[in-house]
């Protein structure tokens, strides 16, 4: 009775209202800091906003395919060795969607970093050295097409180019004429114009002097002449120039978005500005506000009505209180703002604004729901407080003393502080988990899931095999949504053993010629063990390197299985010894003995880290993870010759496995790089798998394709996956 009559003097009544003011405000300063802690200083709001937008997907189907992006990536691939149509249908080769997905997480880091003061400086660099390997890597592809064609050969003879090369610029140094030049018919104009063009490359006081003679020359269509006449007092300090400009960008190229905002007009002040606040103020205010809120519903409780059940009640005004004035707030917000950071510039194509928009709406809606969701809990703390009090008032017996301490108001106030503070650390948007890139996946079995495999991955145009199957090698093929690798291995093979492994083989009757011509000439024997195709000599790669940059790359990508079924020519136990000593042994997935046990999840694999399978065309162990395929899994036919034969029936294997291999290739002398473009289109393996599905009674787990990078077959697999998550 004392405190209640003391909380009705003057003074008691003036702590009182500070205590209620003071409780309002803070509760406001909570429900704002701890939803801006929870969504703008977590890097996972961001990476939340860009997936549920699908930010990555229409990246490559919506903005680099629309007409108002070609002038700007024209721009950008102005100085580049590549023609600008093979960099665009090759653009998940060039920029695979990890590296694209791995260099925004970097950025956001970055950002969310210096704002929350874990970082002193907002450096937005891009290091684009994945980016031009990977153009880099283009440009071999591309360039041993054009050597080839140039050879009129199948393949190309790099050595002889070279050569060829090296003797033609050697006779333009000294002013003759390189034997083997085709005369070219040029029009009085196109004259006129090589012309000028090669003339701008000698000194100008020696132009006069020069013209007559390249006019003459073009004039009979006599190129060689031409560019004889000119070589020798052409400067060659442009071109060193552009050599070591060149070199500079490849070596380390980076890009600073920064620039790029601001030349349109959005400008990174604004987060130098607020940093001051949100990397130290932000907190602080939360704690000190947690604080005083706390404090000021003790103080309530203190000078509040002798009955406990009133007091209860009357703590849960304040928090009604500035529940309420947070939610008039967010509501005046919402009508006089838009909620965007970046204004999109008039310079920007249409899908790149929208898709910008999008996700700054889908931002601003998540923060907008947290510090609703935020709001209800201070709502429903008072709500609780309300009733228990109003329960508690109906008593008709005296309540005891316990009911009167202080620690019953500080367990209340304790209680609605907490609620809360930790309301958006527990609700606020989370970056989903992802398995094979796809947060659909994580709790599908490995036998239910589709994986893009690539046939003979090992045989690639980069590695210069004669009759390559892939272009681009395994690394950069893993970057553009392989995830099962067919590999043979292999021991050099001795010059006698070549004839037997030529007529085995599927090369076509030139291909043999050169593997022939090869032996103990281009490609010396060599001990070890090795990836080859057929023939070590039609084309090699060193086994154990190449198996620890497929490590290296898992450990990368930690949230990815990866396959191999591998025609095993060398022994069991030398391929164990070769995991081994490629550092594998961490990564191995070992099957179950019995091939009709349910497989686990993608989700289990990944938590486990045992996430790489390896299956044997021949071997079934002597090491348990090494399993024979045709154990566990079946298959169709893989000597098709053209796509109108492509059939369903069993073969290796036979029917009834849980994992199901579609060769899904045409093998016509060799691998078929033209069939490939039809073959590999979306259409094309969607209506083949489902015919297959139909006629096997099983899900197709591996479709394994011919030249990867070449149509669709990619998009054609996430289909497959997302109808199956759809079931």
């Amino acid at each position: 009775m004392e405190k209640a009559v003391a909380a009705g003097t003057v003074p008691g009544r003036a702590v009182r209202v500070a205590a209620y003011v003071g409780a309002v405000l803070a509760t406001v300063c909570v429900i704002v800091t701890a939803s801006l802690r929870g969504t703008v200083l977590a890097p996972d709001f961001y990476a939340s906003a860009l997936d549920r937008e699908h930010a990555y997907d229409r990246l490559y189907d919506e903005v680099l395919v629309d007409p108002r992006t070609a002038p700007t990536t024209r721009q950008l691939l102005a100085q580049l060795p590549v023609p600008e149509a093979q960099v665009t249908s090759n653009i998940k080769l060039v920029l695979p969607p990890d590296t694209v997905r791995a260099l925004v997480r970097q950025r956001i880091d970055a950002t969310v970093g210096y704002l929350n003061g874990s970082r002193s400086t907002l450096d937005l660099t891009v290091d684009l050295g994945p980016v031009l390997a990977n153009l880099d890597q283009l440009a071999q592809i591309y360039l041993g097409d054009l050597v080839a064609g140039v050879q009129n050969r199948s393949e190309p003879d790099f050595e002889r180019f070279s050569a060829d090369v090296s003797d033609a610029l050697r006779e333009l140094a000294a002013g003759r004429a390189p034997q083997g030049m085709p005369k070219l018919s040029l029009t009085e104009d196109q004259a006129a114009a090589v012309t000028t063009a090669l003339l701008a490359v000698a000194p100008e006081d020696q132009r006069p002097a020069l013209r007559g003679e390249v006019e003459t020359a073009l004039a009979d269509g006599d190129v060689a002449t031409a560019l004889a006449a000119v070589a020798a007092a052409a400067r060659t300090d442009r071109s060193d120039s552009a050599v070591r400009r060149l070199r500079e960008s490849l070596d380390g190229g980076t890009w600073d978005p920064a620039s790029v905002l601001a030349a349109s007009g959005n400008e990174l002040r604004a987060v130098h500005d607020i940093r001051p606040y949100t990397s130290v103020g932000l907190g602080l205010v939360e704690a000190l506000a947690a604080a005083v809120l706390a404090l000021c519903l003790v103080a309530l409780w203190i000078t509040g009505p002798a009955r406990p059940g009133r007091r209860l009640m009357a703590l849960a005004r304040p928090l009604l209180g500035g529940a309420a004035l947070v939610a008039a707030a967010v509501g005046v917000r919402e009508l006089l703002g838009d909620g965007r950071l970046v204004s999109p510039s008039v310079s920007w194509s249409p899908s790149l604004s929208r898709l910008v928009d999008d996700v700054q709406d889908r931002a601003h809606g998540m923060l907008l729901d947290t510090v609703l969701l935020t709001v209800l809990v201070a709502v429903a703390a008072a709500a609780l407080l309300a009733v228990v009090g109003r329960l508690l008032d109906r008593r008709r017996t005296p309540t005891t003393a316990a009911w009167r301490t202080p620690a019953i108001g500080l367990g209340a106030a304790a209680l609605a502080v907490a609620g809360i503070v930790v309301t958006p650390l527990l609700t606020a948007a989370s970056a989903p988990r992802l398995c094979q890139g796809s947060a659909a996946l994580c709790d599908r079995r490995y036998d239910e899931v589709a994986q893009l495999t690539a046939h003979n991955a090992m045989s690639t145009t980069v590695d210069r095999f004669i009759g390559p199957l892939q272009d681009p090698d395994i690394t950069a093929q893993l970057n553009d949504g392989v995830r099962a690798l067919q590999l043979d291995t292999y021991r050099w093979e001795r010059p006698e053993e070549i004839t037997a492994r030529l007529d085995a083989s599927d090369f076509t009757a030139e291909q043999k010629q050169l593997v022939q011509r090869a032996v103990n000439t281009i490609n010396p024997p060599r001990d070890g063990l090795w990836l080859c195709h057929a023939v070590c000599r039609a084309g090699a790669v060193a086994l154990v390197p190449e198996l620890r940059e497929i490590g290296a790359w898992m450990r990368q990508h930690p949230t990815d299985v990866v396959t191999f079924i591998v025609q095993d020519e060398i022994s069991a136990s030398d391929t164990e010894r070769a995991f081994h000593e490629a550092g594998l042994d961490p990564l191995l997935f070992t099957p179950d003995a019995d091939p009709d046990h349910p497989w686990p999840t993608l989700g289990e694999m990944i938590d486990s880290g045992r996430r790489l399978v390896v299956f044997a065309e021949d071997a079934d162990g002597p090491a348990p993870w090494y399993r024979n395929f045709y154990r566990y899994g079946m298959e169709t036919p893989f000597a098709f010759r053209s796509p109108d034969r492509m059939t369903c029936v069993p073969h290796r294997g036979g029917t009834g496995k849980q994992l199901f291999l579609l060769n899904h290739f045409i093998t016509d002398n060799g691998g078929s790089r033209l069939d490939a473009g039809t073959v590999n289109t979306r259409r094309f393996v969607l209506d083949r798998v489902h015919r297959c599905e139909r006629e096997r009674g099983h899900p197709v787990t591996f479709v394994a394709v011919d030249y990867a990078t070449i149509g669709d077959a990619a998009s054609a697999v996430r289909a497959l996956n997302e109808e199956r998550s759809a079931d």
